[in-house]
């Protein structure tokens, strides 16, 4: 392999100019990548799961993110034709996205039936992949902006219990709790704001270690569960077990459907940004299908499920980077870190004061990326009201979802536990039914018109290959 620059998409950059690039990226989604796994692992009904089963959710996640990571970056199959992965300089790591619903699943199943539900939405994900061209129509920014604006708000009750000590936890509430809390968030606020650098990009992390050190006086870390975990350990193949139950497939298998539609916004900021392109539909099709079929051997492998990590997209558009092999080398670190279970059991360690108060900034920055989706389109009257109606009756009914006790089981799993997928069917349907101004009706036959054409040069390309 030839040597090339950090600002080619290939060849080997020199060692010492790609280790701190890719450090850097490791900073920026490492906390955001087993954060969602402390939180699931909490959220299993009684007392959660015990500590070693902790330290195997957390290693596989990192191990799975790692493996998804380089698929994306070096695909397999052909050159020009179709393959698996996107050869796109993009981060894969577990996503917040699904947390509302797996804690709602994790309460009421275990985290085999998550993994259930993983399998059939990366079934999901692989149909949208092939599809992606037909269906993306349906999820404009609209619909997808009200999505994540709700699961931005579906995580505050989260972030504020961490806040406090965890529900779990007898001293919920103290104000030791609510100390290192606003300390934490304090810290990652500040260096959010004033911050520079590296500073800046690792704000969680360091707000985390902050975080964590005053936390010790108070007697809230132990370390016993590092002294018992291992050196060195590969994840352990279905571990959690695989369970499927219908309702957990729906809920998950509607979020893969939606976070394929985000997977273009992270892809076209990518090639946009950095690349001064459009995506390719071959790119769309190959690293959305991958996503697919990642999610369901990480599934096998006891991970939770991936996406496409917005902030390390934020981290090429700005400098410019693109060599695959430095994004690569940020997926063997990630590897490394995950397959030593002192370190994930490290991590296990992290008070959950800390983790609230550090999180809470990222659940909102979540939120606010939705609103922002949102106000790119036109807010008239239509657009206001499907905005406005999916998001209240979606966490409307979440937070009364006793309201639903006269119904089956299933309904309440589906549409009670996590406001997401009511407000997602709620933001399609709504988008469908309603009339549309004369201009839209205007912009969507073009869009239309556009899409057959190209879908007939591309049948015509193929026909003379």
């Amino acid at each position: 392999m030839k040597r090339g620059s950090i600002f080619e998409l290939n060849g080997i950059p020199k060692f010492q100019e790609a280790l701190p690039l890719a450090l850097q990226h490791v900073v920026a989604m490492i906390v955001g990548c087993v954060t969602p796994a402390i939180i699931v692992a909490g959220a299993v009904g009684g007392d959660g799961l015990r500590a070693k089963d902790r330290v195997i959710l957390i290693q596989a996640s990192l191990v799975v993110s790692a493996l998804s990571t380089l698929l994306q970056l070096f695909p397999i199959g052909k050159k020009k034709g179709f393959n698996l992965g996107s050869g796109l300089p993009m981060i894969m790591g577990v996503s917040f996205a699904y947390v509302p619903s797996m804690q709602a699943i994790a309460e009421g199943y275990g985290i085999s039936t998550i993994l259930g539900a993983q399998i059939i939405g990366g079934i999901v994900a692989i149909i949208m992949g092939l599809l992606v061209k037909k269906i993306r129509v349906f999820f404009p920014p609209l619909i997808t902006g009200t999505v994540v604006f709700t699961i931005g708000l579906s995580l505050y009750p989260t972030a504020i219990n961490y806040m406090a000590g965890g529900t779990s936890n007898s001293d919920y509430g103290s104000w030791q709790n609510w100390l290192v809390a606003f300390l934490t968030l304090a810290v990652v606020t500040g260096l959010n704001h004033f911050g520079r650098g590296i500073l800046k990009l690792a704000s969680i992390l360091i707000g985390i270690i902050v975080g964590y050190v005053v936390s010790i006086p108070f007697g809230m870390v132990s370390l016993s569960s590092v002294g018992q975990a291992k050196m060195f350990q590969l994840p352990q193949f279905m571990h959690f077990g695989i369970h499927f139950e219908i309702s957990a497939c729906v809920a998950i298998g509607l979020l893969f459907a939606i976070n394929s539609v985000q997977a273009i916004g992270d892809y076209s900021a990518t090639t946009i940004g950095a690349m001064d392109r459009e995506p390719e539909d071959r790119e769309l099709q190959n690293g959305i299908t991958a996503y697919g079929v990642t999610n369901i051997i990480g599934a096998l492998l006891g991970g939770l499920p991936t996406a496409t990590y917005s902030q390390n997209v934020g981290i090429v558009t700005t400098t410019k980077v693109i060599n695959r092999w430095v994004l690569g080398l940020a997926a063997v670190i990630l590897g490394v870190a995950g397959i030593v279970p002192k370190f994930s059991a490290l991590l296990t360690t992290i008070p959950q004061c800390v983790l609230g108060g550090a999180t809470v900034s990222v659940f909102a920055s979540i939120a606010m990326t939705g609103m922002k989706l949102v106000a790119s389109e036109e807010m008239d009257y239509r657009n206001s009201s499907i905005v406005g109606l999916a998001a209240a009756i979606g966490v409307g009914v979440s937070q009364a979802s006793a309201a639903l006790a006269s119904f089956p089981g299933w309904v309440t799993t589906i549409f009670g536990k996590s406001p997401v997928v009511l407000a997602t069917l709620i933001a399609v349907i709504l988008n469908i039914i309603l009339p549309k101004s004369c201009d839209e009706r205007k912009y969507e036959a073009r869009l239309r018109k556009r899409v057959k054409e190209r879908i007939r040069k591309d049948h015509e390309e193929f026909e003379q290959h």
